[in-house]
């Protein structure tokens, strides 16, 4: 895995309110970095000696660095949509210290070769890369890859993706090997064979576009199967972007039962709805589709009381000519590194009056324990020196045309948001600090 950490010296946070979910600080404190670990973490004007650089934190949080479970970086193979370089810059600027990329490249990556190219400081990443690999060959559905070289060559967790593994052989399996080898197996769960040909959720709004809209059971359906095949084998299974009430119904009996099942939420999935497609609008169109309200507010509901395990974007960066289409020939998917945390701190903070530790949770501790990253997610000593430091009142609008990413799709160009990164620091090292 590409851990960013070096010999950096020492930076000293000062006056900020750190907020660590996972070792329960919520106070006023300094933090000392030094060598790219958490060195002390003290109260105002407690740490002694001094520090190479001092940045004054009063009036901000400082959080654990936050991790994204799902992002697309499109390297090798698909440089005009995103490269690493640019795909972690833009992780950079939206508070992210570590991403985890999804495998649908060219050549998808299936072998330790793809894995380790992906790692190598040539490819510019400004963040920590962890590769996610296909759990079958080419994501083809018919072999599964080979797990144990695959996580000797970097691989955090498995998944096909955008191309579910719906063969119940295969995804036991898999799941067998998640769990022999402690490492998580993602899907993206979607009944292909009841969804071919659909570009939106089915619905009033397809119904008066004309267009064929894909079922919430098709979603639930892939998850009942999957946890039941995980509480036979043990493994720890992962719904990528889950989006509907039906399929949070399911995930919450596995966890009842004590299943290894963990599940993440999207930002467009928590803030939108299928209306807002509007006349064919393709900067909407993604997989999973945008749902109803009620699947929103069931949305918001589980992300406050535990059931969501992590936000995670879904970053899929799209040339123009790719989503300027008719709408069921266009692309699925957007661009959301850079406004996850403020429509976190806008729909489900201000708006719902989910308390800013738990965002952060869902943005830190969260997502590490899911896939499994030690010593990351917390501040406390001798953790590596990610840190994310943001205003939670700040207002801002969100202007795509300035993104850091290659692509433009995104739907929330010009929207007002509230919470902004002002800092971004990776292994004791400002990364990225707002002008």
């Amino acid at each position: 895995m590409a851990n960013r950490t070096d010999k950096t010296g020492s930076l000293l946070i000062r006056g900020g309110r750190v907020m660590d979910p996972a070792a329960r600080v919520d106070a006023e404190l300094d933090v000392l970095l030094r060598d790219g670990r958490v060195a002390e973490v003290s109260p105002p004007k407690k740490i002694r000696g001094s520090a190479d650089e001092t940045f004054d934190a009063r009036g901000l949080i400082v959080s654990p660095g936050f991790i994204d479970l799902h992002v697309h970086l499109r390297e090798p193979g698909q440089a005009y949509k995103e490269t690493i370089a640019s795909g972690t810059a833009a992780a950079a600027a939206g508070g992210f210290t570590s991403v985890c990329a999804m495998p649908n490249t060219v050549p998808v990556n299936d072998s330790p070769e793809t894995t380790g190219w992906m790692l190598q400081a040539e490819r510019g990443a400004a963040v920590n890369v962890f590769p996610i690999a296909a759990a079958t060959r080419g994501s083809l559905g018919e072999q599964v890859t080979d797990f144990r070289s695959l996580q000797r060559a970097g691989a955090v967790a498995f998944t096909d993706d955008g191309k579910p593994v719906l063969n119940p052989g295969l995804m036991q399996e898999a799941l067998r090997l998640s769990a022999e080898l402690h490492v998580p197996m993602i899907q993206h769960a979607e009944d292909t064979q009841r969804t071919a040909g659909c570009s939106m959720h089915d619905g009033p709004t397809a119904f008066r576009l004309g267009l064929r809209g894909m079922m919430a059971e098709a979603e639930a359906s892939v998850i009942e199967r999957d946890v039941q095949l995980a509480q036979a084998t043990g493994g720890h299974y992962h719904v990528a972007h889950l989006s509907t009430a039906e399929a949070l119904k399911v995930v919450r009996r596995g966890k009842r039962a004590r299943v290894r099942v963990t599940c993440e939420a999207t930002p467009h999935h928590f803030a939108l709805t299928d209306e807002d497609v509007g006349d064919y609008n393709t900067n909407f169109k993604m997989n999973p589709p945008l749902r109803p309200a009620a699947d929103r507010e069931a949305l918001q509901v589980a992300l406050a009381d535990g059931t969501v395990d992590a936000i995670a974007t879904d970053h899929a960066p799209h040339a123009l000519h790719e989503k300027q289409v008719e709408f069921e020939r266009a692309a699925f998917g957007i661009i959301g590194l850079e406004t996850a945390l403020g429509l976190a701190i806008t729909r489900l903070h201000r708006e719902r009056g989910v308390p800013l530790s738990r965002i952060v949770e869902l943005f830190s501790s969260g997502p590490a324990r899911v896939i499994g990253l030690k010593s990351r997610g917390s501040l406390q000593r001798g953790y590596h020196a990610d840190i994310t430091i943001f205003d939670p009142k700040a207002r801002w609008t969100y202007d795509v045309s300035k993104s850091r990413s290659l692509a433009r799709n995104s739907p929330f160009h010009g929207s007002q948001l509230t919470g902004r990164v002002v800092a971004t620091i990776l292994g004791g090292k400002i990364v990225y600090r707002l002008n």
